[in-house]
């Protein structure tokens, strides 16, 4: 049983939006060191960002975990869940896929649409779909039989085949399965994490009441760790996916520290719902729309003439993702006062 009434929880949408700036956090500053060749040691500022933005994914499946749970009526039939959830997030899928896969990366397109949609591959972020929609096909089976899995050793058990998977994919080699459902192995826990939250919100609010210090030291400590590891690893291996990884079984760690303390921090101190209640609906217009801002600001900047000492100054990145977030807001804003686009866009 849950241990409170289903309710608005205004932390987790401010946990939304901070998801959503941190994807354009990551993808603003790869763009940098992409252009700078990695040339890792001269521009460390823009590699930290980099990796301590590395939670925004992994706290996207805890969210919608904890979102689902939270929403979910145990007398709803699993089709009319299931037209609910993907009526919300499959049209827009279908619709930006079909822009970036005919106008904005065409060249470098997977031969056929609807490989591409199942791959989630027409734009970089849009793997984060497909893998969200296998965890909302199977969420009805987690609810049902959560009695069991969300047992503390169940989920201590299921932990630690999580690190386990996450280092062999990290260290040893990708796990060989078809793109979406690999993601979705990688991120099981966290989806399954946030549901247990749900379910015992009232004991994770006084567990991270009692045990904040550690979560706030816990989080800082796993931030330097993440951004050395991905440094030295790719120092070590020139393999670029050292860094520009977030299955590893730190950033788990981290997101889980780092999750439990602003969770704390926004739920104490951010009461304007509205304000952020619309940031949020935003937010997802947003997370499509985004790499297009990046691109076209990219191509007005001029690729060509981005030099390394233009990346090493410690106000670029900064400035770079303002303006893609600035930018990408406004359309998301304007977008949804048009009645019913955002049935289409998201």
């Amino acid at each position: 049983m849950m241990d409170t009434k289903k309710q608005y929880k205004i932390a987790v949408d401010v946990l939304r939006i901070l998801s959503i700036l941190a994807v354009i956090f990551i993808h603003t500053t790869t763009r940098t060191l992409e252009v700078s060749a990695y040339a890792l040691q001269k521009i460390p500022f823009t590699l930290f960002l980099n990796q301590i933005f590395r939670f925004a994914v992994p706290m996207f499946f805890m969210i919608s975990g904890f979102v689902l749970e939270l929403n979910y009526h145990i007398n709803e039939s699993y089709i009319t869940y299931l037209k609910k959830r993907l009526n919300r997030i499959l049209i827009p899928y279908v619709f930006w896929s079909a822009v970036y896969y005919f106008f904005i990366y065409s060249k470098n397109r997977n031969p056929n649409f609807l490989n591409s949609l199942l791959q989630g591959d027409a734009s970089y972020q849009l793997y984060f779909i497909p893998a969200l929609l296998i965890f909302y096909l199977i969420f009805p089976f987690i609810h049902k039989y959560f009695k069991i899995i969300g047992n503390i050793w169940v989920m201590i058990f299921l932990f630690l085949v999580q690190l386990f998977l996450l280092f062999y994919n990290y260290n040893v080699h990708p796990l060989p399965l078809f793109y979406p459902l690999r993601i979705a192995l990688l991120n099981y826990f966290s989806f399954i994490f946030g549901i247990f939250v749900s379910r015992h919100y009232d004991k994770f609010i006084r567990f991270i009441n009692k045990w904040i210090s550690i979560l706030f030291f816990g989080a800082i400590i796993f931030a330097y760790f993440i951004f050395y590891e991905g440094l030295n690893g790719y120092l070590s291996t020139r393999n670029y996916l050292m860094f520009y990884s977030q299955w590893r079984p730190s950033v788990l760690i981290y997101t889980i520290f780092l999750g439990g303390f602003l969770y704390w921090l926004f739920d104490k101190n951010i009461h304007n719902t509205s304000i952020v209640k619309t940031i949020s609906r935003l937010s997802f217009f947003v997370f499509f729309i985004h790499v297009i801002i990046l691109e076209t600001l990219w191509y007005l900047i001029g690729v060509k003439n981005f030099q390394l000492q233009f990346a090493q100054n410690l106000w670029w990145d900064p400035v770079y993702f303002v303006a893609v977030t600035l930018i990408s807001f406004s359309i998301a804003y304007i977008a949804h006062k048009i009645p019913y686009l955002s049935k289409l866009t998201g």
